[in-house]
């Protein structure tokens, strides 16, 4: 092999970078009312990870209630309530993973009672986009007994150490959750958390703050307390569906 051939085989080797090998679709993601570049960022996130984005424009609503969809990106606005209302009410898509696109996380408290999982804040950017995807994933894709915090978004009252704090939850699990708070509380108070979910109705449950980083903590909860039962009934009824 002369000299010249060589070096340019090594640098072509040296440059050549493969293609992402892209994985098999095996879930479905409705993207409602959202601009054409959040279309196009978003639906090469879930590609990444084997979930097909599906774009409805007018016919939102009927669709959602004739096809089964996995996930629902949907920007919150005027009308996104009964977008939601119609996936929750629906047979086939009661359990659809809801992602809200803007606003403040206290913006996204109006649609709690929809069981709101996560939400992208605008502007969309894609390193945040797809670290909220890859966390979210198995949810999507059913592979729910590997998946043990369910994702989802409601108003929660942390009460310990002489206060009460109002937080939002991050993600849950029947042993504790994790919460969003500009307060803090230092780790091994005891608390009291109370919360809603969907279908659960409000409960209040013994715990203890295991961590805290900036503008999070984590609550276990208390294991003898009966109130965890609701909880756990409630993440049951993701494996069942």
């Amino acid at each position: 092999m002369n000299k010249s051939f060589a070096t340019m085989n090594k640098s072509f080797t040296t440059n050549f970078v493969p293609a992402p090998v892209l994985r098999k679709a095996s879930a479905r993601a409705a993207l409602v009312g959202l601009s054409e570049s959040s279309q196009l960022l978003l639906t090469e996130c879930f590609r990444q990870f084997g979930i097909e984005s599906v774009i409805l424009s007018s016919d939102a609503a009927e669709r959602l209630k004739r096809e089964k969809f996995e996930a629902c990106v949907l920007a919150l606005r005027e009308g996104a309530d009964s977008v939601m209302e119609g996936l929750r009410s629906s047979t086939s898509n009661s359990r659809c993973v809801i992602f809200g696109l803007g606003g403040t996380a206290l913006e996204a408290m109006q649609y709690s009672k929809y069981g709101i999982n996560a939400v992208f804040k605008e502007p969309l950017e894609r390193p945040a986009a797809q670290k909220l995807v890859q966390a979210t994933r198995m949810l999507v894709q059913h592979e729910l007994r590997r998946y043990v915090r369910i994702p989802v978004m409601t108003e929660v009252s942390i009460v310990g150490n002489g206060r009460r704090i109002c937080a939002t939850s991050i993600d849950m699990s029947a042993g504790g959750l994790s919460v969003k708070s500009e307060e803090s509380l230092p780790m091994g108070v005891n608390v009291e958390v109370s919360f809603a979910l969907m279908t659960m109705p409000r409960a209040t449950i013994r715990g203890v703050v295991r961590w805290n980083k900036t503008s999070s903590l984590g609550v276990q909860f208390d294991i003898a307390d009966e109130q965890r039962q609701k909880v756990k009934s409630w993440i049951d009824s993701y494996f069942e569906n």
